[in-house]
């Protein structure tokens, strides 16, 4: 049995996003920092450390771009960007 989006809550598609991205990379993501509901969507930005080093503030990190269907199966991810934990966003 599917479940249709109204019945996925919010913390169910942060996990599916997670895990499926997860599955995908061979990484564990560190953080979502953005969880977005559409019509026919979930849309979430997870962080997920690429890169260690030491000092862990030279970490390179990156923001994945998720889509999930409504059912919460991921239909899409993008890299959007790579950053190092130490780094600041202005703006």
């Amino acid at each position: 049995m599917s479940s249709s989006q109204s019945e996925l809550r919010p913390v169910q598609a942060l996990r599916r996003a997670t895990e499926q991205l997860a599955a995908l990379l061979g990484r564990a993501p560190e953080s979502v920092s953005a969880l977005r509901r559409s019509q026919d969507s979930w849309e979430a930005d997870v962080e997920v450390l690429e890169l260690e080093r030491v000092p862990d503030s030279t970490s390179v990190l990156a923001s994945y771009h998720v889509v999930l269907d409504p059912d919460g199966e991921l239909v899409s991810y993008e890299r959007r960007r790579r950053y190092t934990r130490g780094q600041v966003e202005r703006g």
